[in-house]
């Protein structure tokens, strides 16, 4: 089963979840898995992926794998809102997903927005 660890202590992801605005969020869930079980984590996430895209607010999602025998996986989603996504997380069908990932996958999520840097980056 999936373990979790939320990767900012300070602000957990349930609580984002109530986020006001109407802004897109990008969900960066950045897991660590046995290289042994890289093939049942695919299948997994897959499962998993199918289940968000049929949400409503759900845009896009991109696995990432660490480059050779790297353990680190990274999971890029967007959103239109944080509430959306946490509509999706509270679904009863999302609790159970977690149980098709490998016991070695430890998911570490939150979410993020977008920030204008003037010269740089687009908000």
């Amino acid at each position: 089963m999936l373990k979790h660890v939320e990767m900012d202590p300070r602000q957990k992801l349930a609580e984002q979840f109530a986020d006001p605005s109407k802004e897109p969020v990008v969900l960066i869930n950045l897991f660590d898995v046995d290289p042994a079980d890289a093939e049942h984590f695919k299948r997994a996430w897959a499962e998993d992926a199918a289940f968000f895209k049929r949400q409503p607010g759900y845009i896009s999602a991109q696995l990432h794998h660490g480059i050779g025998d790297s353990s680190m996986w990274l999971n890029y989603a967007v959103f239109e809102s944080a509430r959306q996504f946490g509509d999706t997380n509270r679904q009863p069908e999302f609790g159970p997903l977690r149980g098709v990932y490998p016991d070695s996958a430890t998911a570490h999520p939150n979410l993020f927005r977008r920030v204008r840097v003037p010269g740089f980056c687009v908000g």
